[in-house]
Parts: structure tokens; C-alpha cells; sequence
């Protein structure tokens, strides 16, 4: 089957697009309005757009009630910073929590029972149970037009100044242990997955070792890095 995307003549009962771009990583973003005021909200539009230095962006559609922005891009664009916080299977429920539509001066912290943990370059709190953090200071957003004033979609780009992960997700050989995280992904329609397993494919054999050895920290080239 095929279908055009400004007609959705694709006979199915739900659109098939978001199934198959899949799995996307979740960003459990935390910010502060301009009174301090705590926010906590999954996006499924979301990954890393650069690395030296390195920057991540997540996208928002338009408020369901009308609002030009969803609080934590306005809240990123007042304030300038925010925190990314590694989405976990172990606390799916809570991400599935703060992906409610409340009230700006609702707690979503509170409403999860999320315990806060400060954060050290920015203002925004991290959660303390996530295993990964990075805090990211504001680059500069986006905005895609949608065929309806609901599907304009935000993408705000944030520069990672300071990464945050926990000892015990580090394997002997200074790897971050993905499968024991196990992080939690979006695919289509309400389902979810989260990484269970980890292959790795050599690639010696294709003469890319030393490319793909530089490229695995995301240093530059007039950086030393050590070979993993």
C-alpha cells in the first residue's frame, strides 16, 4: 500500500507514520517557569543533533487547549535552560504520569511523587531516580507549520553544558550499561519498548576501525581520545 500524507488516503485506522519511525528515545524534560514553578513532560520527538559541542533537540506540538507553546518550551524559551532526564522501563509509569494535561502551576514532580535532585550549572531540578541527566542551556527553537494551528510544531535546541550519570550504570570498562538501564522508547499508537539487549557489529573488516574508534566520544580530531 502507499498514500499521500496531505490526503491520509491510507485506508487504515490509524495513521501508520509515527509506527515507522521507530523506536524514539523519550526526553523527560524539567524546567522552571519565571516564578519557579517546576515542569516535568515526556517528548517522543527527540535525539541528539550534534556532539562537539554537544546538542540535543526535542519538538512539541501546540497546547491541546489552545496555547501557542507547551509549558516547557515556553518555559525554555523564558528561562534558557533545561534538563534532559533519561526515561527508564523501571519508571514508566511515572513518565506516563507527567505526560498529563495540568495546570502551569502543577507540580508534575509532586503529581508522580518524584523525588527532586538539584542540578549544578542550571536551575531547572533533575529527577533523581533517572540515571542520566544532562543539563542544557538554550541554542535556539524552531518552529515547523502544521496544516492546523494544533499541529505547529516547536523544536528546541539545547547545548549540553554538564552530563550527569550514576556510577553503578558504568561497566568495568567505562561503557555505559544500556542494557541494565534499559531505557524507555516510543513506537506507534500507545506502545512502548525499552532496550533489552546490545549487539555490537565489527567493523575492522571494512577498513572503518580507527574512524569509528575517533567518532565513538564525539571529540574532535585535535582531541586525544582513548580507543574503547
Amino acid at each position: 500500500m502507499h498514500y499521500e500524507t496531505d490526503k491520509n488516503n491510507h485506508g487504515l485506522p490509524f495513521n501508520p507514520f509515527k509506527s515507522c519511525v521507530v523506536p524514539r528515545p523519550i526526553a523527560w524534560i524539567s524546567t522552571l517557569d519565571r516564578k519557579g514553578s517546576a515542569n516535568l513532560a515526556p517528548f517522543s520527538q527527540f535525539n541528539i543533533v550534534g556532539w562537539d559541542p554537544p546538542y540535543i533537540m526535542f519538538a512539541a506540538s501546540a497546547h491541546p487547549e489552545g496555547a501557542e507553546r507547551k509549558h516547557s518550551v515556553r518555559n525554555v524559551q523564558e528561562t534558557g535552560e533545561f534538563v534532559f532526564n533519561m526515561a527508564t522501563f523501571d519508571l514508566r509509569e511515572a513518565v506516563n504520569t507527567t505526560a498529563m494535561y495540568v495546570d502551569s502551576d502543577v507540580d508534575e514532580f509532586e503529581l508522580a511523587r518524584l523525588e527532586k535532585a538539584p542540578s549544578l550549572y542550571v536551575k531547572p531540578p533533575r529527577v533523581a531516580a533517572s540515571p542520566i541527566h544532562f543539563e542544557c542551556v538554550h541554542q535556539s527553537t524552531l518552529v515547523l507549520p502544521g496544516n492546523t494551528a494544533e499541529t505547529a510544531f516547536h523544536v528546541v535546541i539545547g547545548k549540553v553544558i554538564a552530563v550527569h550519570i550514576k556510577d553503578e550504570f558504568l561497566t568495568k570498562d567505562g561503557k555505559v550499561d544500556i542494557a541494565r538501564i534499559r531505557p524507555l522508547a516510543r513506537l506507534g499508537y500507545l506502545d512502548y519498548t525499552s532496550v533489552e539487549s546490545v549487539f555490537t557489529m565489527p567493523v575492522e573488516k571494512y577498513g572503518l576501525a580507527d574512524a569509528f574508534k575517533r567518532g565513538m566520544g564525539g571529540e574532535s580530531k585535535g582531541k586525544v581520545v582513548a580507543a574503547g
